[in-house]
């Protein structure tokens, strides 16, 4: 390679340096600019000016607050209670609690009430008629007549009740055995028996063929003045009080039951005369 060659080549690296040398000391330059504190900031950093006022302490603010305190402490004047003044009723009304509180115990109150009246009601006998009250059942003959007429047995639903006829020479025996209100039904020739079976209260019909009582719900069986003859019954059938007014009405009183004759008691003797409808019992 000749020297001229290697000159030119010597000049052209030393230019580029130095161009590149130029622009990182610009670049320099510019950053140092962009990065400089304002001139009132290095002043603050250096101090307050000369004249300036140094700004208060912690202490000295401190110091002032504990001085323009007093070791003495005011007593507030005394105040005499106002007055109470009951307010008017119109201007205050009725808050939403209070109307909800009154409109329960209004509500409890009717119901309890209502509940009460019911309960009275339905325990208090009636006197307009029915069962519950002294029913009119007719004549004493016409009853005995029905009786007859239907195979022994006449069944009056307003008093829930079943008349029977009771034999006049089993009235000795009876006497021993039954209350007097139900005694005077017997002395006139009829007896009268509440439907209702004294083991669970199922009604009890009527069984022709054996002219027997006999409940099909667990097989209990009375005899025809419903005397026990059979079945889990604890006792007879329960009774009604009868009276015969002086027009021959036979009066039924359904206000109270009386409790029907225990068992073994057996006035009349009368036995099963037919098949039973119900169970096998005696015969």
């Amino acid at each position: 390679m000749s020297p001229g060659v290697i000159i030119a080549i010597g000049v052209a690296v030393v230019a580029i340096f130095a161009v590149i040398l130029v622009v990182s000391a610009a670049r320099r330059a510019d950053v140092r600019g962009a990065g400089e504190l304002a001139r009132e900031t290095r002043q603050s950093d250096r101090g307050p000016a000369v004249g300036d006022a140094a700004p208060a302490t912690g202490r000295e603010i401190e110091a002032l607050a504990t001085a323009g305190r007093t070791a003495t402490l005011e007593k507030a004047p005394p105040l005499a209670p106002a007055p109470w003044t009951p307010p008017d009723p119109e201007i205050v009304g009725v808050t939403r609690r209070q109307f909800f509180n009154r409109t329960i115990v209004t509500l409890m109150t009717v119901s309890l009430g209502t509940f009460g009246l019911a309960v009275i009601a339905f325990l208090y006998p009636r006197r307009g008629g029915g069962f519950g009250s002294k029913v009119n059942a007719g004549k004493i003959d016409e009853i005995i007549a029905g009786i007859r007429l239907n195979d022994g047995f006449l069944y009056r639903p307003e008093a829930r009740t079943w008349l029977t006829e009771y034999p006049a020479t089993a009235l000795p025996k009876a006497e021993a055995v039954y209350p007097p209100p139900v005694l005077e039904g017997m002395r006139a020739g009829i007896v009268a028996l509440y439907q209702k079976c004294p083991h669970l209260g199922c009604r009890v019909p009527d069984c022709k063929s054996s002219q027997w009582f006999e409940c099909p719900c667990h097989g209990s069986q009375y005899n025809q003045v419903g005397e026990k003859k059979g079945g889990p019954a604890p006792r007879g059938m329960d009774r009604f009080g009868v009276s015969v007014d002086s027009s021959n009405n036979v009066i039924i009183d359904t206000q109270v039951p009386f409790n029907g004759p225990p068992i073994g008691t057996n006035t009349t003797g009368q036995e099963a005369e037919g098949p039973h409808c119900v169970g096998g019992g005696e015969h």
